[in-house]
């Protein structure tokens, strides 16, 4: 049974394993929601200055204050904005596709070790129960 034993402590370390990166894909998801909703508002920001003239005023929020802003450097911005988010985008969509295949090895290992733990059971059952008959 110490074969069961050693079987039974691997199965307790992959599935923490398991729950770590379940966990990490979940904060990882809340990450690209985050930056799809920034996404989202740069995106409407960027429409709502390309509708405006060149000699229109622009703000921007700093603080408390409202300070005039340059039209095309305000573009500008907002361009590199949404740059950064889309490559933010990406780099989380390939930890999200990574953190997804090491979940699927986990699962596989873990299923792997039940059976042959449930196999190593039967195994123990079926030499009591012949014990059993023999005496």
């Amino acid at each position: 049974m110490d074969r069961f034993a050693a079987l039974q402590r691997e199965l307790k370390e992959e599935v923490e394993l398991f729950q770590q990166v379940q966990q990490e894909i979940a904060k990882n998801q809340g990450v690209m929601q985050q930056f799809l909703q920034q996404q989202h508002e740069n995106e409407m920001v960027a429409k709502e200055l390309d509708l405006n003239q060149e000699e229109d005023a622009v703000y921007k929020l700093i603080g408390p204050a409202l300070i005039k802003q340059d039209l095309e450097e305000a573009k500008s911005n907002v361009a590199k904005r949404l740059e950064f988010i889309a490559t933010e985008l990406n780099r989380l969509e390939d930890k999200l596709k990574s953190l997804e295949e090491k979940r699927a090895r986990k699962q596989s290992q873990i299923m792997r070790l039940q059976k042959e733990a449930q196999e190593l059971q039967q195994r123990h059952l079926k030499q009591q129960q012949q014990r059993v008959a023999a005496a």
